[in-house]
């Protein structure tokens, strides 16, 4: 399951509509999203404006990707839970936000394991399928001869050291550094 929040306090239709469209795309992915002040009557995803504490944070557990807006606490969480993150930092010439701090942000974060940033809808598309398994650009060379359980187990143990380094303290004090 993919869960996109885009946080509480700006509309960010540019990052929904871009999930959305990939979501389309792949109707056997189930997509979540707390899509805040923002539209929120997406056919490829099931919307929600605002979500309690306890059903976000199920949510995001629940969730083997998130998309999010370049905000802290998003990238936060997902260091906490282990799981890879797409950001997509607000454009302040775009109006999505008053100034942007989020690109700054988002350029700091590139350097960790699980954050992948996206600047556009093709990059998310791309980062989404990637991460979803969708697309095995780097298998694409042994595709013809691997079975594709081999590359499903490849690909699983991958992102659960991923996911488990992701855990660990001394990643959590590089974001907050």
């Amino acid at each position: 399951m993919i869960f996109v929040t885009v946080g509480t306090q700006l509309p960010f239709d540019r990052l929904t509509q871009a999930v959305n469209d990939w979501a389309l795309q792949n109707p056997d992915q189930k997509v979540i999203a707390q899509t805040g002040l923002g539209r929120a009557d997406f056919a490829g995803m099931a919307c929600y404006p605002t979500l309690d504490q306890t059903t976000f944070r199920d949510t995001v557990e629940a969730a083997d990707i998130i998309v999010a807006h370049a905000g802290m606490g998003s990238i936060l969480l997902a260091a906490e839970v282990g799981k890879p993150i797409i950001i997509m930092p607000r454009r302040a010439d775009l109006g999505e936000h008053r100034n942007d701090h989020q690109r700054d942000t988002a350029a700091k974060m590139t350097a960790l394991s699980n954050v992948h940033v996206a600047h556009d809808a093709a990059e998310i598309g791309a980062s989404l399928s990637a991460l979803a398994g969708l697309e095995t650009a780097a298998c694409d060379a042994i595709a013809d001869t691997a079975q594709p359980q081999l590359l499903a187990a490849l690909r699983d143990f991958i992102w659960a050291e991923a996911r488990q380094t992701a855990r660990a303290p001394a990643f959590l004090h590089q974001v907050t550094s």
